[in-house]
């Protein structure tokens, strides 16, 4: 003890002591900020439809930042271009966008407020023209310095399209709402003080920069218009995201003047006349990746003559009828906002990119028209493959359809599907060709109305040969060898197991678009090329190990290291965001293929059941651990894979067990990156009862979370009942479709197209128990 005592008075030992103290101060400061919800506010507008109320913005905005669900409380529209939110710093080191979307629950300072960002992702992009209210007099040395203003979260009100929050000493109170390619903004100022406006035009999330920026105030229309061009994470790979805006205010500018810090930093200061009778200073701010003018004829397309009230009026409506499409009964409140919010999130993004004449910019740099679709870009394909996609197909066909346009433009405008576009670029980002599975499976499911055989010719050219050096889309990076050896040889390429398992799930799907189109020798062609996971298989430590091109697998194997531990790659270079154990399941599309690989089907299933029992169920834990991870792609589908092994019991039971520990309603929400609503919709689908494998027709049975559930396909319901429902039984005795009973764990897509009844009999116990 008396060692003790003279090691913490020594001078290390305060130095120690003084870390603690400080690292215990930060943390209770940290407590206090994300423990304060919001609240009601009386001057904020409320929610009027019913299922809008159910919505928490909130949930997966925080979190640990390298966990954390990457969303934004802002108002957006579905697949809105104008995603207009606030943008946060921290309270401790003034680092921006801690979380990728720009405002992080664990901040408590706001500066200011900026129309475009992704949703859900690990990117850093958009920022775009930062608005930021400021109560007079305001010095000429604060133009162009970044304001940082404290607020509380119980100050803040957030509901589909709306977005609110009071600047305390300021006394600012500024609400947000939004058209489709415009943001509306309302800041009701105090008494007294002189309103001003700063527009920042060179603003981009994070450490992102711009360049290119210039701005024009046009003082007699009460307008402002400019350009900036920004290089944010996925931007910067194509040359910068070129944005123009215009934005018109309701008021006359008593002031106006602009600054320019070195050429890069360039704004405006707008001033306004104090008027005590209405202290509200109204905002319509239109963006065009086209041109000024297109932004100009957004704005008045979209938002015109319209008020605060009536077009956020508008912005909810539009919400309520995208949250209608699917009716739950028999959750609890928590449940609701759940579902609801991830229903919600479903629909953010991808993002329409055409204005409202049509008119976008291409891949190929040159201005396109739209005509009979809408063009959107940010599809976060490698993610979204697994799960957003396969619901659009059921409950947004139509958007579906303008999606797979879309990609399709993009391979003739641009030369290839893409894998993660973004902007009007190729990103490059992740792994494999998911654009093919995606493709697949909206024609397998009947979305027909698009140039599926240019699509086809596309995948096709891309799977069998290498794409050019210096080409802006990668292709499938080592294909030769994968081509030459039937594998990706570890000793040629990293993420070489990754991709060898990606790479024939493409195939697997170009293979089924294949025998769809009557392209048999092609079928036959890629179903071969599809079963070449096995050939990383390793029978005696029975995972896909990396393999070199001579045929020996690598003896640097760690099967249960996570890339993200392994700082110097030594045992997970052949692995893409997960340890070889997560990896290890990574072949939903021929699930009866990977079971023989194992010793057993027992063996298999003891190994899947024990994936899952060693799992961490804390959300969002700040180490994810090797064994399931549900805030991850590559092993997302696991649970369904007991079906296929004979145990459907397992199924139902860990897909219960994720349901209840991997989501909530707190400001975490979500165990991971959202990446785009793809954890989002996997909480629709598996709290339905069913779940999609991607790039088929094919739906793996689980069970169903709610009472009753129904489901609207075009114009046809799905009806989903659970009969002796309870929190408790969560076990399956019986499945009927359209009252014939499924001897099966597994329906097909055309077997409820045009709607129908699907009954699950409720247990507390597994049928034979």
């Amino acid at each position: 003890m008396k060692r003790i005592i003279k090691i913490l008075f020594s001078g290390l030992g305060l130095v120690i002591l003084t870390g603690l103290l400080f690292a215990g101060v930060l943390w209770l400061r940290y407590r206090h900020i994300v423990n304060a919800e919001p609240q009601p506010m009386s001057n904020a507008a409320q929610p009027v439809f019913p299922l809008i109320k159910d919505i928490n913005p909130f949930i997966g905005t925080g979190g640990y930042p390298w966990v954390c669900g990457h969303n934004f409380p802002g108002a957006s529209l579905p697949f809105g271009m104008v995603r207009l939110s606030p943008e946060t710093t921290s309270f401790l080191t003034g680092a921006r966008a801690r979380n990728t979307s720009g405002y992080f629950y664990g901040d408590n300072k706001t500066s200011g407020f900026s129309h475009t960002r992704l949703s859900g992702t690990g990117a850093t992009d958009g920022g775009h023209f930062l608005v930021v209210p400021a109560a007079g007099p305001v010095s000429k040395n604060s133009r162009g310095k970044r304001l940082s203003y404290r607020f509380s979260h119980r100050e803040e009100v957030a509901f589909p399209g709306y977005y609110a929050v009071l600047l305390p000493k300021e006394n600012i109170f500024a609400e947000l709402t939004v058209t489709e390619r415009v943001g509306i903004h309302r800041y009701t100022f105090p008494k007294g003080m002189t309103p001003h406006i700063f527009i920042d035009i060179s603003n981009a999330l994070g450490d992102a920069d711009s360049r290119e920026a210039s701005v024009t105030i046009l003082p007699d229309k009460r307008e402002v218009e400019g350009i900036v061009r920004t290089f944010g994470t996925f931007a910067r790979r194509y040359g910068g995201a070129k944005v123009y805006f215009v934005a018109r205010f309701d008021r006359d500018f008593k002031s106006y003047g602009t600054w320019n810090e070195d050429g890069e930093e360039i704004g405006v200061d707008l001033g306004f006349s104090t008027n005590d009778v209405e202290p509200a200073v109204g905002l319509k701010l239109a963006i065009s990746y086209v041109s000024i003018e297109n932004a100009r004829a957004n704005l008045e397309a979209e938002a015109g003559e319209k008020e605060f009230d009536e077009l956020l009026a508008l912005a909810q409506k539009a919400w309520e009828e995208k949250l209608s499409l699917i009716r739950i009964d028999g959750a609890t409140e928590a449940q609701r906002t759940i579902f609801y919010t991830a229903l919600y999130r479903s629909f953010q993004m991808p993002t329409v990119f055409n204005d409202v004449n049509g008119e976008y910019f291409g891949f190929d740099r040159q201005v396109h028209h739209a005509d009979g679709f809408r063009y959107f870009t940010d599809l976060s394909l490698w993610d979204t493959f697994r799960t957003l996609h396969p619901l659009y197909s059921i409950v947004a066909r139509g958007d579906q359809r303008d999606m797979m346009v879309s990609l399709v433009r993009m391979a003739k405008e641009g030369g290839w599907l893409p894998r993660w576009p973004s902007g009007n670029g190729y990103t490059g980002s992740m792994l494999g060709t998911p654009a093919d599975i995606t493709i697949t499976e909206a024609w397998l499911k009947g979305i027909r109305d698009f140039d599926v055989e240019f699509a086809y010719q596309s995948m096709r050219s891309t799977a069998l040969g290498s794409t050019p050096r210096g080409a802006e889309f990668s292709g499938r990076r080592g294909i030769e060898p994968y081509l030459e050896y039937q594998y990706c040889a570890a000793d040629m390429m990293d993420e070489a197991v990754s991709k060898t398992l990606e790479y024939a799930w493409a195939d697997h799907a170009i293979g089924q678009l294949a025998h769809a189109l009557g392209k048999q020798e092609d079928a036959a062609l890629f179903a071969e090329h599809a079963g070449y996971y096995h050939n990383t298989w390793n029978s005696e430590t029975q995972y896909f190990h990396p393999r070199n091109a001579n045929g020996d697998f690598v003896e640097d194997f760690k099967p249960l290291l996570l890339t993200y531990l392994d700082l110097k790659e030594k045992y997970t270079d052949d692995y893409v965001e997960g340890s070889a154990l997560q990896w290890r399941w990574a072949v939903p599309f021929d699930a009866q293929g990977l079971i023989s690989l194992f010793d057993s089907r027992e063996f298999f299933v003891s190994e899947l059941n024990d994936f899952f029992a060693r799992s961490d169920p804390a959300m969002g834990a700040w180490n994810p651990r090797p064994y399931y991870w549900h805030g991850n792609e590559p092993d997302i589908h696991a649970a369904y894979l007991f079906n296929e092994a004979g145990r459907p019991d397992l199924t139902q039971k860990w897909v219960r067990w994720i349901l209840d520990n991997k989501y909530d309603t707190t400001y975490k929400g979500l165990d991971g990156n959202d990446d785009g609503a793809t954890l989002s919709a996997w909480y629709i689908f598996s709290s339905l009862g069913f779940y999609p494998i991607a790039g088929s027709d094919v739906y793996q049975m689980g069970a169903p979370l709610f009472r009753k559930a129904e489901v609207k396909i075009g114009e046809n319901i799905l009806l989903i009942e659970a009969e002796n429902w309870s929190t408790e039984n969560l076990y399956v005795r019986k499945i009927w479709l359209n009252d014939t009973i499924l001897h099966r764990t597994w329906i097909k897509h055309a077997e409820i197209a045009s709607g129908g009844v699907l009954r699950f009999e409720m247990a507390a116990e597994p049928p034979g128990t």
